[in-house]
């Protein structure tokens, strides 16, 4: 079965707006989809509207497999982005199985 990985991005409410960096932060991390093994699918999006619910950016992600969730994690390229994202983003997650019986 496949594992869906989710994560939301919202800018820290104390962290004043800069939208460079956080070009830059999404760029770094859309690149991450072609560089490690075990992901079928990548796409990193911005929110298109402007409601006080919605989060800035989402990246939805297809992996092989549990183990494969579990390299993608371990990268050190993706290692190397967290303190970068964590200093900017707050982030909700949410990593599931797809592709069962009732899919």
């Amino acid at each position: 079965m496949t594992t869906r990985h989710l994560v939301m991005f919202r800018r820290l409410a104390d962290v004043p707006a800069d939208a460079a960096n956080e070009a830059d932060l999404m760029a770094r991390l859309d690149a991450l989809g072609a560089n490690i093994a075990g992901i079928e699918s990548w796409r990193v999006a911005a929110n298109e509207h402007d409601r006080p619910v919605c989060w800035d950016h989402v990246l939805e992600a297809d992996l092989t497999d549990d183990a494969a969730l579990a390299t993608y994690l371990a990268h050190p390229e993706h290692q190397a982005l967290l303190p970068d994202l964590r200093a900017y983003f707050d982030m909700a997650v949410v990593d599931y199985a797809t592709g069962g019986p009732d899919e």
